[in-house]
Parts: C-alpha cells; structure tokens; sequence
C-alpha cells in the first residue's frame, strides 16, 4: 500500500487490548480508568479476518500491543490465528514483560521476530514508583528466559524521565555489552499523561554515552521502526535511539495502527481514521473493507505535530493504553 506522499505502508501495529496490569506515571497513573467493555473490543476472528485482509493489501509485518496485550484472555489464540496467515511474515509482540516468562515457550515456535520489554529503570523501588507496584523480577526472569529460548531480537525500550531515571543511562548500555539484548531510549511523547514529565532529548543521551565509549553506528537493519542503532567496542546488543520530538521521522513512516475498539489510526497523534468494527459488524465484505482502507491510507498525514505546544480539536487526547503505544 502507499500513501499519497508515497510511502510504503507494510506495518502494522495492532492493539488488542486497553487493559493493563501496571499504572506507569507517564501512561494512566493512578487516574481513575475506565476500560472498553469487552464487547467493544475486536473478537478474535475479527482480528483474524482483518489480519488477513491487511496482509492481502500487502502488510507483512505486524506488532500486537496493548495497554499490555498478555492479559487479554485468548492471547494465545490471537497470536495462534495470526501465525497461520500467509502474507504476514513476522509477528513482533511490545509487552511490560509482567506475565511474559509463562508466555514464552508458546511463543518461541511462532514467526516472532523480536520481543519489546518496557523497562524504565533497573531499581526494584523506583520501578514499583513508575510502574505503580510493579515486581521488576518478573520482568528480569521474562528477559533472562528469552535470552535462554535464544530469540531472535530482544529489545528493552527505555523512556527517560529527567531527575526519575537518567542517572540509569550508562547501567543500561552496560546490559548491552553483557547480554544479547538492544536498548531503545524513546523520547516521552507528549501524550496523555506524558505531557506531566519532563523529557529528555535524544542528543542528550548520545552526548552522555558518548564521553564513556566509543560508538560506532550499526547501519544493519534491524526490525521495522525508526530506531537508530550504535555499538559500543565491547557491544554484544545495540544502543538505539528513536527520537519523535527531537528529529521527527515521519517522512519514513510505514506503519498504521488498530485500536482495541477497531479504529483505524494513521498517525499516533491524530485522531482522524477509520471505524474498521463498524465495517466488519454491519456485514461489509472484505472487498468493500479493503477499498475504505485504501481510501484512509491515501489521507495519512504528513505528520505528527506533538512539537506544537498548543492544542488542535484533531490532536488524539486519549491515553496511551487506549490509542495502541
């Protein structure tokens, strides 16, 4: 598929669900949340027959998120139905890493080409703080297992907080030149409650690491997002960057996104798209789904605009764990 600004859009990042098991400060906190009704979230064959319609419109990649997607009670079948589609060629998972240690051995046999573990620091008690009560030791024994099972890509994504967790910076390159592992710092984004914290700029983190090693860029392609990797002289894992706010990338963009309700989002920002559960529930055919698909990916935007400091009626308000992170 391609967009009027000619971008190939193969990607795509489906939420399976709003829920979660932690409250992240920077996500929902300790607002109170009111989740969809499980009637409002796509059933399974729903996911399963838009999955095969977006891989016949020419995704090939697909990351299933959430909210956290392993507390969805048939994730296993989800992952099951999509594994078996033809077209889609890897199935990448973003997970807090909470309940992935018993997830692992079904999943190891599946077309997962990496697994993305959200983990903001390295301290037991400040990742209860971020993370409202959170046991980093799940998360540590998730990681230590998939290094065991011998994935293929095993990636920690970083989101730094200043005066929360940049002093962690250097411990977290050093997991890389120890394990088989990437870390990814990710600039906050100012969405939902991520517009309460200060975040810290890309070219900041660089500079730091950079006066204690020596980096060289790994130019080799890994994964589909906009990360850019480096290694250290002893790197066995990469550093990356993805830098939304900081050097914006959308002209590169391939990705769309479903919501757990079923929308179709063409920008994390935006709010325009399209209601994909109101085609697939009013009893349209997959041939009239397909053409109203083409029709949104022709009117992706150029680009998000969260550099803007005041608001726009289009801006997406909701919380993360409702738009698909």
């Amino acid at each position: 598929m391609k967009d009027k600004l000619n971008r190939n859009i193969d990607y795509l990042r489906l939420s399976i669900t709003d829920r979660c098991n932690l409250r992240c400060k920077y996500c929902m906190g300790n607002k109170d949340i009111v989740f969809l009704p499980k009637d409002e979230l796509l059933s399974s064959n729903e996911i399963e027959r838009l999955v095969k319609i977006f891989s016949e419109l020419g995704i090939k990649k697909l990351r299933i998120t959430g909210g956290e997607p392993l507390v969805r009670r048939n994730f296993r079948e989800i992952v099951e139905n999509i594994n078996n589609i033809s077209g889609i060629e890897e199935i990448n998972i973003t997970t807090n890493g909470i309940r992935l240690e018993e997830e692992l051995e079904f999943l190891s046999n599946k077309k997962i080409q990496s697994l993305n573990i959200s983990l903001d620091t390295l301290k037991a008690d400040l990742y209860r703080d971020i993370t409202g009560g959170g046991d980093i030791n799940k998360v540590l024994n998730s990681i230590h297992k998939a290094i065991a099972l011998k994935f293929k890509r095993i990636k920690l994504n970083v989101v730094l907080v200043k005066g929360k967790n940049d002093s962690e910076i250097m411990d977290f390159v050093n997991l890389t030149e120890k394990y088989p592992i990437d870390v990814r710092f990710i600039e906050l984004m100012p969405i939902g409650l991520g517009k309460e914290f200060l975040p810290i700029s890309n070219d900041e983190v660089l500079s730091l690491i950079s006066k204690e090693r020596s980096l060289t860029p790994f130019n080799k392609r890994i994964g589909s997002g906009p990360a850019k990797y480096y290694k250290t002289e002893k790197g066995i894992g990469c550093i990356g960057f993805i830098t939304p706010i900081s050097h914006n990338f959308c002209e590169q963009c391939n990705r769309i996104r479903v919501t757990p309700e079923g929308f179709l989002k063409l920008c994390l920002h935006w709010s325009s798209g399209l209601n994909l559960k109101e085609l697939l529930r009013n009893g349209s055919s997959n041939e009239k789904i397909k053409e109203k698909i083409l029709q949104a990916i022709n009117d992706k935007p150029d680009k998000h605009n969260m550099e803007k400091k005041e608001e726009d009626k289009n801006f997406d308000k909701r919380y993360m764990n409702r738009i698909g992170g």
